[in-house]
């Protein structure tokens, strides 16, 4: 009878296990639909799931395969992401609303952003009705928005924001809580998809932001009117206040982000500099209020409240104090999070913690892969979105670490402060290294310092700056202690992260082989002797040895980024890389360098040889600054002044027609400008950097932004400029793309990097259609992404969009 009844729990067990499994396989494959099912048939696959583990586990029999047990944990899995996705769509912008003035009444649901340019906040719409009040019935736009209000100083910008126009005031101070009238213009979310890139859809999609867009302030528009101060969403009322009392208290700004960010949780609050020695020294998840900050938060509280327990005897008496700290733990770690803006990252730690702690005081010992499964599967019910996460693999690991190894382990085991003390540290130190192979498979890159740097931020941050600073939020005086210990760390920080080789990256391997890594990283990290610990080793083997494929010698591949209004192409042959422009700068705190073109190089392993800035506007170069610091030994030519600041971080060669170089059997050459086009010029686009790369089977032209003038003088000067592709000079603009050009390129693809919505209107109607006339296949970034066209395969060219596409990624009308 005994035998019988633990035959019949290892076999509810391995079904448990089973069950859980098939749940996230089941929402993963959801989250690879390109397109939504219906909702009945969403709704009918969790049903059956759900039905089937109930009648599985009531027959507590072990006649039925494991297999029932994965498919239904798969139907559930899957129908109930589905079923959540079709409700997420059913709240997008109408296409109709697009770039049209709307006047919507709000509240401002978190606390606003600030900046130089302006003012960013999300505002969860009320009402809204057309701008113009000529019809006066309501329209239906998505619950929660997001909102720029930029100020009227352009010049910051050196132009206006893309999308921006008629701005004539500067923004208002917004507070969190108010109840605001605006007249505002959207458009749906639309973000830039590359190989290996951030999915900034996928991360609104996740955040419940269905439209974005800004406050229309021109003198013909209704005057923002701010109707009245609600109590709604204190939690980011009182954020507000505390930041703001950060930055009025430190005069230093760098600082006082600092702090801001680890009391509130406020990022944006950090400046983009010190993100980099953050990231380059392996201390960012430091300084950011990010899954593994809420575990280790959790982590002290835990052993605070078990201490604080166990001097009470009749407290003792009434609940032990092991569940005491676990549940005073997550409690605490969980109101943390709510005050640190309940970020996504956040809830799932949270979700995490719970669900753990629940099945310790439940008093269930299943074996950890189990526990594991079952928290990611609470988390992924939750968030289905989560899976396609870093941040969720980051916590994941470092949470299953955690309670692998003795999370908050029960009292008597570490009793004296010291023992608590060491294995405080020593869990952070199993952390660090057990997420060290994990960062660089999802990063490409891993801090070869960041053991030394964790050794002293660690202690440092964890009870020195983070205490001052969440105490100074009642005593004002210590934000000026942590200021003080924030630039003591950071002058160590930046000694390090300037360190020759302070950083490793690698190509992005292939999925299976990222996986196999990963099992080597936890095997690595788990408590077992070293003899079975070093088999982790030839797991990992591949993963730091994988150089991506490149062209065969005498073949060439172009990769046209999707930066928005810019260009920027990287040029590939068997052995050398050039970049063609560098994309434009989105802003003071960001530009295509660093969001698009610098995890895009170091994810393909490219060590550029050449960088080619066609000319000097932004939105060629705006990204410049970034990739050269990422690529010290690449060549820069170009047609900018020598007065041009990127002249000081790179001396640049000018390019002028006749040069020419061969790579691996594929020739390169200047074509425009001539030398004497320097003497006359009026504007930068007039001599632009025009490059012909050709292999004897195919042909590119990488045109810039050369207009019809331009155009002409090089279809006189240069004799035969047949090509295959032509990059559409100037984007599409109506000045460009002449009919002549057309007749003598006569390409068979025209290349159109141009921004979603651009305020330019690129590409324009009558370019689209002259192209359409000469039979040219016109290939646009916003609907395609990155462009990848192979010299082997000339007619034909790899869209982003439609190799990885997903139901949340937005479709033009």
């Amino acid at each position: 009878m005994t035998r019988a009844r633990a035959s019949g729990g290892a076999a509810a067990g391995s079904w448990a296990f089973a069950a859980l499994g098939g749940t996230l396989f089941g929402a993963a494959l959801q989250l690879h639909q390109a397109r939504l099912w219906n909702a009945a048939f969403y709704a009918a696959l969790l049903f059956a799931g759900l039905a089937g583990l109930v009648v599985l586990f009531r027959r507590r029999t072990s006649c039925l395969p494991m297999l029932v047990a994965l498919a239904c944990g798969a139907f559930a899995g899957g129908g109930l992401a589905g079923w959540r996705a079709v409700a997420y769509a059913n709240g997008a912008l109408d296409p109709a609303l697009e770039g049209r003035d709307l006047q919507v009444t709000g509240v401002v649901a978190q606390m606003p952003q600030h900046n130089e340019g302006g003012t960013r906040f999300r505002l969860d719409v009320e009402s809204a009705r057309w701008a113009d009040g000529r019809i006066e019935t309501s329209v239906r736009v998505p619950a929660r928005i997001a909102l720029g209000w930029y100020r009227d100083d352009t010049s910051l910008w050196g132009r206006a924001p893309e999308g921006r126009a008629g701005a004539t005031a500067d923004a208002a101070p917004l507070h969190a809580g108010e109840r605001w009238r605006l007249t505002v213009r959207l458009k749906a979310p639309h973000g830039n998809l590359n190989p290996h890139g951030f999915d900034n859809e996928l991360w609104m999609w996740e955040q419940g932001v269905r439209a974005s867009g800004y406050v229309r302030t021109g003198a013909r528009d209704a005057a923002p009117v701010l109707l009245q101060s609600t109590w709604l969403h204190p939690l980011e009322r009182a954020r507000e206040a505390v930041r703001d009392a950060v930055f009025e208290r430190v005069a230093d700004a760098r600082q006082a982000g600092v702090i801001a960010a680890l009391v509130t949780g406020d990022q944006g609050a950090i400046d983009r500099s010190d993100w980099d020695v953050f990231r380059a020294t392996g201390v960012a998840h430091l300084m950011s209020i990010s899954g593994l900050h809420i575990t280790m938060f959790a982590w002290l509280a835990a052993h605070a409240v078990g201490a604080a327990w166990r001097r009470s005897v009749r407290l003792m008496l009434r609940f032990p104090a092991p569940q005491a700290a676990l549940v005073g733990g997550v409690l605490l770690a969980g109101l943390y999070a709510l005050f640190s803006g309940w970020g996504v990252p956040s809830q799932r730690t949270v979700w995490m913690l719970a669900t753990a702690a629940l099945l310790r005081l439940s008093g269930r010992r299943w074996p950890w892969p189990h526990v594991w499964l079952l928290i990611a599967a609470v988390v992924v019910a939750v968030d289905p979105w989560a899976l396609m996460q870093a941040g969720f693999w980051l916590s994941f690991v470092a949470v299953g670490v955690l309670f692998t190894t003795g999370f908050m382990r029960p009292a008597g085991e570490t009793t004296g402060p010291s023992l608590r003390l060491l294995a405080f540290f020593r869990e952070q130190w199993v952390i660090t290294l057990a997420l060290t192979p994990l960062s660089l498979l999802l990063f490409q890159q891993v801090s070869v310092v960041g053991l030394l740097a964790n050794a002293v931020a660690i202690p440092w941050v964890t009870l020195v700056i983070t205490p001052l600073a969440m105490l100074g939020a009642l005593v004002a005086p210590l934000w000026d202690l942590a200021a003080w210990a924030v630039q003591a760390l950071a002058v160590l920080l930046k000694w390090l992260a300037a360190l020759p080789y302070a950083t490793l990256s690698m190509a992005a391997p292939p999925t299976w082989m990222a996986g196999f890594g990963v099992a080597g990283g936890v095997l690595l990290a788990m408590r077992l002797p070293w003899s079975l610990r070093l088999l982790g080793v030839p797991l990992l083997l591949p993963v730091l040895l994988w150089q991506t494929p490149r062209p065969a010698a005498g073949q060439f591949e172009l990769l046209a980024a999707d930066i928005g209004q810019g260009n920027a192409v990287l040029v590939r042959t068997a052995t050398h890389s050039l970049l063609y422009d560098a994309g434009p700068r989105y802003s003071l705190e960001s530009d295509a360098g660093h969001r698009v073109l610098v995890p895009l190089l170091r994810a393909l392993g490219e060590r550029l040889d050449m960088l080619v800035l066609s000319h000097r506007d932004s939105d060629h170069t705006g990204g410049a600054a970034a990739v050269l610091a990422m690529q010290p030994q690449a060549e820069v030519l170009s047609s900018i002044e020598a007065t041009h600041p990127l002249q000081a971080v790179r001396p640049n060669r000018r390019c002028e027609a006749g040069q020419r170089w061969t790579w691996d059997g594929v020739d390169f050459e200047i074509l425009h400008p001539a030398p004497t086009d320097y003497l006359f010029f009026t504007k930068p686009n007039a001599i632009s950097c025009v490059l012909r790369i050709a292999n004897g089977r195919a042909t590119v032209l990488l045109a810039g932004d050369i207009e019809r003038l331009q155009e002409a003088a090089l279809v006189a000067r240069t004799p035969e400029l047949r090509a295959d592709v032509l990059l559409a000079p100037h984007h599409g603009s109506k000045t460009s793309s002449s009919a002549a050009l057309l007749e003598a390129v006569r390409p068979r693809i025209a290349l159109v990097q141009a921004g979603y919505r651009n305020r330019f209107g690129h590409p324009a109607r009558e370019v689209v259609e002259r192209y359409a006339a000469h039979g040219v296949r016109l290939v646009e970034n916003v609907p395609c992404g990155a462009a990848l066209w192979r010299s082997q395969a000339p007619e034909e060219v790899g869209c982003e969009r439609e190799r990885n596409a997903r139901y949340w990624h937005h479709r033009l009308p």
